[in-house]
Parts: structure tokens; C-alpha cells; sequence
């Protein structure tokens, strides 16, 4: 439950002497074939692989988006912005040629190119002890698993690479890996991440067997492998995380690190020339609330009024403009420099583990633990328990609890997708609303475009049926 601030565009760093914090900045590139010689080098390397979470593409913009655009949790306020590129997303428009598309795919092969590199060289690191280097290999393996789960989620098949690539004509001229190979790829990564990853870490910002215990919950979850997906979820609660009672706390930027937090991705403002920070906060505030807001990414009115009386989490969550506009309270401004925002991305929190549990009990229709599960939920938020005595029951509610949990978080997109609901929400979201007229969901859009540009670069990758 550590977390690590890191660099958003350095591939090679400089550590600092904290003993309990990697505070990093960049230095120069460096010719792979020439680096990684030891193990300052490796570490380096290894700190530009969780720096790749910080990318426009990966955590920055593009999953957080990506992850709630397309659902009705929110919405673009502002669709002309940014040249339509959130627009799409919000109306179903969504073009190969889309830059947050393209980046969504350059940035997670960055990173796992990355960890390939330091998968293919620790093992020749002469200065490095074994233990070491185990936890290091843990690490790599986990983050490689995460991009390629969130690919797989958002294009279906891709190209599964799994060694360090030195001549990029090797790959040339393949199609693209079925999904069921490259889930099969992200299990064993993960499975062999937990078993070298230490439960707690003195440096901050590492990768503990709690995250990759609750992604790999959350990636058999998602191909519905319920039982399965217990077996890891079950282990996570006894490694010291907690709920926290107060949900003010959870997103609140001078409570960063807490219980209830299991892997987030750090942003911090004014460091390094302001290149530390994260344009979320500008990017994701409504228009004309703070200089320079773009609007994209808000919160709708549907899932702020769907919060029932006495639910702590809409003023902890959501907050209104003067012009009654929503907007997101887990973004805040820290700096007077916008663009440079230091609220993190949370990728997996115990709320979270704990609402799977939930699912994967009632999909066994084991409706005692659903309900016990789901009501932790509830009552730190000041919700009367349930007891719902169906599967179906349980599931809709599961459902809606994590609609309200999660806003904003990048779940509630995947998570229609997961549980079939896509299509039927969204038609009666665009019926229900002013200004969907022209909107509609079609089945070949619960996956996006792969970019134009992979397929004009190499004519073997192929694009998804209905662009």
C-alpha cells in the first residue's frame, strides 16, 4: 500500500537519498543496448516503466476517459474541445484517427517494451541480490500485466510481445493476438508477480502482493471466472488495508497513501519545472471554472441525483458550480499553474475488492457473503444495510453501488461492457436525455477503434468490424 512519485516523461532517472520515498527525476535518455549494465541502471529503468502510468495515454487522460466517457456517468460539456477527441467518446462518433485512441495504444507498448527490457537484462545484473531482484521482477510483471489488461479491455485482440524487442521488423507482418492468449498471458504474469512481491514495502510507490492479488481478481472478474476470482480477492483485507469512515479522506491530497488505497498512480505539483503534475484538473473541470477547464469528462446530473438522502459520498464525490454544473471532487487544484495537478489516479482501492467480492458471490448465488460484502459499502456512507434474498437482486445493486463508488474512477464503462448491460443502458441513457438525438450505441462499439496509424504502419494489423 505504498505509492511513488515518478517522472512523466523521463525514461532514465535520478533517485533521491529519502530512505522511504523514490522521488525521481529525469536525466537523459539512454541506448538500451549500452544501459542496464548494474544495478543503478536497473533501477532507472525500472522507474520509467511506472512512469509510463503517468502518460496522456495511460492514466493521465486516456483511462480515465476511456473508462467513463462512453457510460452514463458522465459526459463532454464542451464536445468542440480538443477537436471532438472527447466528444467522440461521449457520442459514440469515435474515429480511428482519434489521438486519445492513439495514445492509449502508444503509451501502454511504451511501458511494456520497457518492462521487457528489464525483464530480458536483471538476470545478467551482477550487483543485485537475488531477493532483490525477485521483488523487481514481481514489479515488472505486474505493471506489464495491468497494460495489457487495459488494451485488451479497450481493443480486444492485440499484439501480445513478450520479450524485449530489438528489431521491430520481428513484429512486423503479424496479426493481432486473440484475447484469450493475451488473458492467459496477463494470469501468469500476475500469478508469478504475487508470488515474488512482498506485502508491504519501506519505499513508497512499489508494487505490493495487494495489487496484484486485486487485479487478478478483477481480470478473472472480468472473464467471468467468479470462484476463481475469490481465491485472490479473499487474501487482500488480511494485508492491513481498510475502509476508510470518512470519504472526504480517501481523495484528499494531503492524505495521499492511506488505508484504503491498494495501487495508485502519483501526480505532485511543482516539481521539476511543473512537469510532475497531471492535466486531469484542467482537462476534466467544467468550462470556465477554473482558467483554461475544458470540460470534458463531467460528472452527469443523472448520477449526482441518483445518490439517496443521508449518502455521504455525493458531497464527498460531486461538487456544483454556481451554474448547478457538476464536477469532480476526487480532482482539485493544488497548484495556481492548472495543468500541473496533484491529485493522483487511484487504479484499485478496497472498496473496490469489496464490491467484486460481492458480484462473485452472488454470481454463486452465495447471497449471505454478497450482502455482507455489498453492506460494507453501504453503511460507512451512512446507507441502512440490505438484505437482498436473489442473485438478480444483488447484482442490481451490487451494480449501482459501484456507479456511485466509483465515479470518475474509470470503472463504470468496463464494467457494462463485463456485465453485458452496454447497449441496453446506454439506448435508454441517449432516450432519457436532452441532447443524445443523434446519439446511438451499436454491439461493435464495446471495443474502440484500433489507431489508423498501427494499421497504416503495418497493413497485418487489422481493424475492429464497424470502423
Amino acid at each position: 500500500m505504498k505509492k511513488i512519485f515518478i517522472t512523466i516523461v523521463g525514461i532514465s532517472v535520478l533517485c533521491s537519498c529519502s530512505s522511504d520515498l523514490l522521488n525521481v527525476n529525469p536525466e537523459a535518455q539512454k541506448v538500451s543496448s549500452q544501459f542496464y549494465t548494474n544495478s543503478s541502471e536497473i533501477e532507472q529503468g525500472i522507474i520509467s516503466v511506472y512512469s509510463s502510468l503517468q502518460y496522456t495515454g495511460q492514466y493521465q487522460l486516456a483511462m480515465p476517459a476511456l473508462g467513463e466517457l462512453p457510460s452514463d456517468n458522465t459526459y463532454d460539456e464542451v464536445p468542440a474541445n480538443d477537436a471532438f477527441t472527447y466528444g467522440e467518446l461521449d457520442f459514440f462518433t469515435i474515429q480511428p484517427n482519434n489521438s486519445l485512441i492513439a495514445s492509449a495504444w502508444k503509451d501502454n507498448y511504451i511501458g511494456i517494451q520497457q518492462a521487457n527490457i528489464i525483464l530480458t537484462r536483471i538476470g545478467k545484473i551482477p550487483d543485485m541480490t537475488d531477493a532483490l531482484e525477485n521483488t523487481r521482477i514481481g514489479e515488472m510483471k505486474f505493471l506489464r500485466a495491468l497494460m495489457y489488461f487495459n488494451l485488451v479491455r479497450i481493443y480486444g485482440d492485440v499484439p501480445l510481445v513478450l520479450k524485449e524487442t530489438t528489431n521491430v521488423n520481428d513484429y512486423f507482418g503479424q496479426p493481432r493476438t486473440p484475447v484469450a492468449e493475451v488473458y492467459s498471458a496477463i494470469e501468469k504474469d500476475l500469478k508469478e508477480a504475487i508470488d515474488l512481491l512482498p506485502t508491504t514495502t519501506s519505499q513508497k510507490g512499489r508494487v505490493t502482493k495487494g495489487a496484484a492479488l486485486g487485479i487478478m481478481g478483477k481480470v478473472l472478474l472480468t472473464q467471468k471466472k467468479f470462484g476463481e476470482s475469490l481465491t485472490y480477492l479473499n487474501q487482500i483485507e488480511s494485508l492491513g488495508y481498510q475502509l476508510l469512515t470518512d470519504v472526504n479522506k480517501i481523495f484528499d491530497v494531503t492524505n495521499k497513501n492511506n488505508a484504503e488505497i491498494i495501487f495508485d498512480v502519483q501526480f505532485t505539483s511543482g516539481l521539476n519545472g511543473n512537469s510532475e503534475g497531471s492535466t486531469a484538473f484542467q482537462m476534466f473541470s467544467p468550462s470556465g471554472s477554473v482558467s483554461g477547464a475544458k470540460g470534458h469528462n463531467l460528472p452527469t446530473k443523472e448520477v449526482y441525483n441518483l445518490y439517496s438522502v443521508g449518502d455521504t459520498r455525493r458531497s464527498a464525490y460531486i461538487g456544483l458550480t454556481s451554474n448547478g454544473i457538476p464536477f469532480s471532487k476526487k480532482l482539485v487544484k493544488t497548484s495556481n499553474t492548472i495543468a500541473d495537478g496533484g491529485s493522483n489516479f487511484v487504479v484499485l482501492r478496497l472498496a473496490d475488492v469489496f464490491l467484486m467480492m460481492a458480484e462473485c458471490f452472488a454470481e454463486q448465488n452465495d447471497t449471505a457473503n454478497a450482502n455482507l460484502y455489498l453492506n460494507k459499502i453501504k453503511t460507512r456512507v451512512g446507507i441502512a444495510a440490505v438484505n437482498l434474498s436473489t442473485k438478480d437482486l444483488l447484482l442490481n445493486e451490487i451494480d449501482r453501488e459501484r456507479r456511485l463508488e466509483f465515479v470518475g474512477e474509470g470503472h463504470r464503462w468496463f464494467d457494462l461492457v463485463r456485465t453485458g448491460k452496454a447497449v441496453s443502458v446506454m439506448t435508454a441513457h441517449f432516450a432519457n436525455n436532452p441532447g443524445y438525438s443523434t446519439a446511438q450505441i451499436k454491439p461493435y462499439h464495446l471495443l474502440m477503434p484500433v489507431p489508423q496509424g498501427q494499421i497504416n504502419t503495418d497493413p497485418a494489423i487489422k481493424q475492429n468490424p464497424g470502423y
